[in-house]
Order: C-alpha cells, then sequence, then structure tokens
C-alpha cells in the first residue's frame, strides 16, 4: 500500500498541500515573545510557545523545532499534558515542511494518544489534522479523508474555545481540497466556495483557498476564472512573504499553463515557485516545480533540463527515498501495534464491566421480583390508560400520515398547475385575439376591403395553429403525468433514474416558486448517462425524491431571509453509476441540520421546521421507500452550512 502510494507520487503529484494553522504577522509573533518573556508560570510559558509554533507555521521550520523542542522538555517536566499534546502536533506539523513525513506521523500520533487518554477534544481534532494532512502528502487520499471528517465531527463539539473556528475553517476546506483530488467536483466546489467565503478576512488563509478553489473551476472548464483565482493569491502571499503557499500556488498556475501548452508561462511560474520553496527548504514545493521546469526545458536546453532534474531527483530522494520508505513501515507499524493494545485494554475493561454489572445484576433481581409483584396491580390499571393513549396516537398517526400525504400532493399540484398554466394562457390570449379578429372582418366585410378580410383570416387561422399547438402542448403534460399515476399497483418497472430526478426538480422548484414568486434559487444537475433504466417503482421513487427536493429548497430559502450579503441560494442534484449501485446526492447550501438532533432526523414525526409547517413523516416515509427497494438513505450536514442526501441504490434493482 505504502509503495504504491509513493509510486504514485514519483509519477504524477498533485500541486496542492494540506491546509494547516499558522502564519502570525511579525507584529503578533512580537507580541508572543514578549508575552512568553514575561510570563509568571510554566503552564502560560507552554501555552504560549505552542501559539509561537503555529504562528511560525509554514515559514520558518527550524524555529518551530527550536521553540517547539523547549516547550516540549517544559510541559513534560511540569506535567502538563495539554500542552505536550498541542507543541507534539505543532512539530509534526513543520514536519512536513522539509518532507520527514515518518517522523511528522510519529509526533502527529503521541500527541493524539495523549490527547485521547486526557479526552482534550480540541487537541484531539489539532492533532487529526496534522495526521490526515501527512497522508495526504503520502498520498493516501482515504485515510486523509477520514481523518478530515473525524476532526471535523469533534470541532463542531466544541464551544467557546479559542482557534476551534479556525480549525472547523482549516478542516473543511482541506476535506474540499480531497474531493477535488479524486475529482468529485461538485461536492469539492460546494465545500471550496462556502469556505473561500469564510477566509475572506484571514490574509494567510484566503490565498490557499483561492488557488484550491482555482484548481477546481480549471478541472470544471472556466480557466479563465481560475487564472484569476491564482493571480490573486500570488499577488497576496507576495505581500504577506508567504513562501509555502506561493510555491503552491505557482505550482498550481505551471499546470494550467501546461495543459494550454503556454511554455513561456510555465517556465515563469515554476522558476518563481522553485525560489519560493527552495528559500524555506520546502521540498514537496522544489520537487513539483522543478519537475515542471525539466520537463519544458528538455527540448530547449539539454543541459538546463538535467540541472533542474538534478534538483528533482534530490527533492524526491528526500522525500521518498529507500530510507523514508523504511522509517514509514515503521511507524505505521508501531502505531497499529498501540491500537491493538488499547483495544486489547478497551476489551478486558469492557469484560471486567461485565462481570461486576452481572454479579450486581443478581443482587438486584431479588428486589426487582419482589418490586413486580407488588406493583402489579398498578401496572394493569396503567395498561388499560396506556392502551387508551395508544388507540389515541394511533388516530393522530393516521391523520398525521394523510396529512402528509395531501400536502406531498397539494405541493406537487402547484408543480404541475405550473407547467400547465403556460400552455392554458397561450390558448385563452389568442383566443381572445380572434374573437376581436372576427369582429374585425365582419367591419371589413361591410365595407366590402376583401383584401383587409383575408389579411385578418389569415392571422386567424395563424392564431388558431398556435392555439392547436399549446393545447397539444397541454395534453402532452396531462398525459405525462397520467403516465406517473399509473403504477399504482406498486409494481417496479424499468426506469431512466436520471429524467425522473430532474423532472421531480423542476416540478418541486415551481412548488416553491408558486408560493413564494420573490424566491429565487441556483438550480445544478449532474446526471450520469451510463446508468440506463433501473427497477423501481416510479411514483415512490418520486415522492422521495420529491421530499428531498422540498426540504433543500427549504433550507435555502430560509437562509435566505436571514439576509445575509454573501449567501447565494444553491440546489445540486447528481447522479453516478460506483460498481453495482446508484448513487443519487441531493445537496443544499441551506441552514443544515444541527449535530445533536441529526440521528433523528429519519425518526416518524421527528422535524426541525417550526410547528404547523411539517409532519415530520417525509423523511421517514422516504428511509422506508428506499429501505423497500434494497437501498440506504443517507445523509452529511453541518449546522449553518448545508446538508447533503445520498440515495443509494442497486443498479439493477432488487
Amino acid at each position: 500500500m505504502i509503495k504504491a502510494g509513493i509510486c504514485f507520487v514519483l509519477l504524477t503529484f498533485s500541486v496542492h498541500a494540506p491546509f494547516a494553522q499558522g502564519g502570525g504577522t511579525p507584529q503578533y509573533l512580537d507580541s508572543l515573545k514578549h508575552e512568553l518573556a514575561k510570563a509568571k508560570d510554566d503552564t502560560s510559558r507552554v501555552l504560549t510557545i505552542a501559539a509561537l509554533c503555529d504562528g511560525y507555521f509554514p515559514s520558518n521550520f527550524d524555529t518551530i523545532i527550536f521553540y517547539g523542542k523547549r516547550g516540549l522538555e517544559l510541559s513534560q517536566q511540569i506535567k502538563f499534558p495539554r500542552g505536550e499534546a498541542k507543541i507534539l502536533g505543532a512539530i509534526g506539523q513543520a514536519l512536513q515542511i522539509p518532507g520527514d513525513f515518518p517522523k511528522a506521523l510519529e509526533y502527529g500520533y503521541r500527541g493524539l494518544k495523549i490527547a485521547e487518554e486526557n479526552r482534550y477534544s480540541y487537541e484531539i481534532a489539532y492533532c487529526l489534522n496534522v495526521i490526515a494532512s501527512t497522508y495526504w502528502f503520502l498520498p493516501d487520499y482515504p485515510k486523509a479523508l477520514a481523518g478530515y471528517k473525524k476532526a471535523a465531527n469533534i470541532v463542531e463539539g466544541i464551544k467557546n474555545v479559542p482557534g476551534a473556528r479556525d480549525l472547523k475553517i482549516i478542516l473543511y476546506l482541506n476535506i474540499g481540497q480531497i474531493y477535488n483530488e479524486m475529482n468529485q467536483l461538485d461536492t469539492a466546489y460546494y465545500y471550496l466556495q462556502e469556505y473561500y467565503t469564510a477566509t475572506l478576512d484571514s490574509y494567510v488563509w484566503h490565498p490557499v483557498a483561492l488557488y484550491n478553489l482555482g484548481d477546481c473551476v480549471f478541472k470544471k472548464g472556466d480557466h479563465q476564472k481560475a487564472i484569476g483565482y491564482l493571480h490573486e493569491s500570488i499577488r497576496l502571499t507576495e505581500k504577506s512573504s508567504d513562501h509555502f503557499t506561493q510555491a503552491e500556488a505557482c505550482a498550481t498556475m505551471a499546470k494550467f499553463f501546461v495543459e494550454l501548452k503556454q511554455s513561456d508561462s510555465i517556465i515563469y511560474y515554476a522558476r518563481k515557485g522553485l525560489a519560493t520553496a527552495q528559500s524555506i527548504a520546502y521540498n514537496r514545493g522544489i520537487m513539483m516545480n522543478s519537475k515542471f521546469l525539466a520537463d519544458e526545458t528538455e527540448a530547449t536546453s539539454i543541459k538546463e533540463a538535467l540541472y533542474y532534474r538534478k534538483i528533482y531527483d534530490s527533492a524526491n530522494d528526500v522525500l521518498f527515498g529507500t530510507k523514508k520508505v523504511q522509517e514509514l513501515q515503521k511507524t505505521l507499524a508501531e502505531e497499529q501495534q498501540r491500537q491493538r493494545e488499547t483495544e486489547i485494554s478497551l476489551a478486558e475493561r469492557a469484560y471486567r464491566l461485565k462481570q461486576y454489572a452481572f454479579l450486581g445484576g443478581l443482587g438486584m433481581l431479588f428486589l426487582i421480583a419482589f418490586g413486580l409483584y407488588r406493583n402489579n396491580q398498578q401496572k394493569q390499571k396503567a395498561n388499560a390508560v396506556l392502551q387508551g393513549t395508544l388507540n389515541n396516537l394511533k388516530s393522530t398517526q393516521a391523520q398525521l400520515v394523510q396529512s402528509e400525504k395531501m400536502a406531498s400532493l397539494g405541493e406537487l399540484t402547484a408543480g404541475i398547475a405550473h407547467e400547465i398554466q403556460n400552455p392554458l394562457n397561450f390558448v385563452n390570449n389568442f383566443s381572445d385575439v380572434n374573437r376581436e379578429l372576427i369582429d374585425e372582418m365582419k367591419t371589413e366585410i361591410d365595407k366590402g376591403n376583401l383584401e383587409v378580410v383575408k389579411a385578418i383570416a389569415t392571422d386567424i387561422g395563424d392564431n388558431e395553429e398556435k392555439i392547436n399547438h399549446h393545447g397539444k402542448r397541454a395534453d402532452a403534460i396531462v398525459k405525462g403525468m397520467l403516465q406517473h399515476s399509473r403504477t399504482s399497483t406498486q409494481e417496479k418497472e424499468p426506469t431512466d433514474i436520471n429524467s425522473l430526478a430532474d423532472e421531480y426538480l423542476r416540478l418541486a422548484y415551481h412548488g416553491l416558486r408558486a408560493k413564494d414568486k420573490n424566491f429565487n434559487t441556483a438550480l445544478h444537475s449532474e446526471f450520469d448517462q451510463s446508468i440506463g433504466k433501473i427497477n423501481i417503482v416510479p411514483q415512490d421513487m418520486g415522492r422521495v425524491l420529491l421530499n428531498l427536493y422540498n426540504n433543500a429548497f427549504y433550507a435555502v430559502y430560509e437562509k435566505s431571509r436571514q439576509g445575509i450579503a454573501s449567501f447565494e441560494p444553491l440546489v445540486s442534484v447528481t447522479t453516478k453509476k460506483i460498481g453495482n449501485k446508484i448513487e443519487i446526492r441531493v445537496i443544499d447550501n441551506g441552514m443544515g441540520v444541527p449535530d445533536k438532533v441529526k440521528g433523528k432526523i429519519f425518526q416518524p414525526f421527528f422535524t426541525t421546521k417550526p410547528t404547523g409547517t411539517g409532519t415530520g413523516l417525509g423523511l421517514s416515509l422516504s428511509y422506508d421507500i428506499v429501505k423497500a427497494h434494497g437501498g440506504e438513505l443517507t445523509v452529511e450536514t453541518m449546522d449553518g452550512f448545508g446538508s447533503e442526501f445520498v440515495i443509494r441504490l442497486p443498479a439493477n434493482g432488487v
């Protein structure tokens, strides 16, 4: 697994580095040094040193190691595990700059172990980010993505901790970058665009967001806009002397011009990136930019190409040479052993707890039996009351199910009415015009103006053709809806899922527009044409899609009412065939769902909508329908930033 990842780096490599915490202004660093000098206790000194390590990242690797070792010794001396975990993570992060990935993982895992043993949530998330970023460099994208998401879930639950908001932005930008590397461009764009806006007030992080978003936009085909993002990123890094980000941005720009076949621009940006990377001994940046230069100068100057090839080979050996591979294998083996020991320890602890619980249960058994005997009569009376309550609940449930069905029918009807209204308006308008033309023709007949009468008759004929055309259009719409309603037998049939998803998206949108004509949102769809037809009950699956679309539109509608200046409502639907599964993703950038209730959204009668506006049955019914089709319905959501619902179905039905 490791060798395969390293071979990939040697042959083709990406031009992005994971987003990390750090980057302090000279004034900020001077103030931290002043605080360190006047700190009265060792705990304050350790925390200030940790802040200095973050502040110097990524521009000064040697200084971070100097302060990091000093802080590590002090935190161990005073037995301050929180500071020790944080500084271990900071040193691991710094070791990524020269490319010592085995040591970076070692320090990251050491910090994570201490943080987990003491349940320090922020430090756990911080060290997970360091570890995930190191896996990104290797590159092992699945492990990196899993680490980033695990850290992001932890950060979501952290309140009132300095740095938690910044770490959250960093993690979600890194998640967007991973999706970009894996060419899941819609999901990548969703994260990168959202957190590009979140970094507008940061002179350090905004250039990183710019070049990552630019790369995604370039892959999506908007080359001019992408190059604009990269120009702005490079300009900002020059202003802030951020050589790390500048080296990455220049390599990204060089990659653009390789695809555009503009040799002078490739050489210009690769040389610029190589110089900045060499100034901070950033071996990954040196390797990427020298590779571009070696390839581009080979046709014009063998001597120059060999010069850059030697630089590339030297950096590549530092990063992925045999010695580094052996060290990496050793580090990973030690971590696997530590995890096994932890699992054994937890299993033994769980076994002991079960034994204690069993013995305690025996002691309580007699008391429980006695209590059950005494309460038997009372329970019989209570059962009678509960039976009545249950009957009332069943009646209420039936009413709510019917209410949900009628609400869905109303929303669907509004969409259909909108579709039919246009041709009917044309029919009515042309009928009115013909009536006026007939009156005018009678007048001209009385006057004997036959030429005028013929012209009017021609106009009437043209209008009749238009009436006939729009009448047939309305008839086609009705027949199309009847085609969907004919599956009342609940039998599966081969269905074009792309057409179904697109049709219900438009119907749901028109339904919302019928309620509020001032509401607008961007719609994006990307359908995998290789899917073909799958065996489903179209009416039922249409109901699922309608529920998900309505929820997405409701979420962006509610967020748009908050008056956020930079907010642009967006609802996206994509389909994709993966192996023997079909994935349908419905994504919105609306309100999202709070973490504390995310696990309840598929439960019957649970709703996040205000009282009276939802029954809480839509997602529950959708979940059951998808499950009946042999599939699954899941959600990934973040409070305040949107949701992504994923339907997975068998490719050939069941």
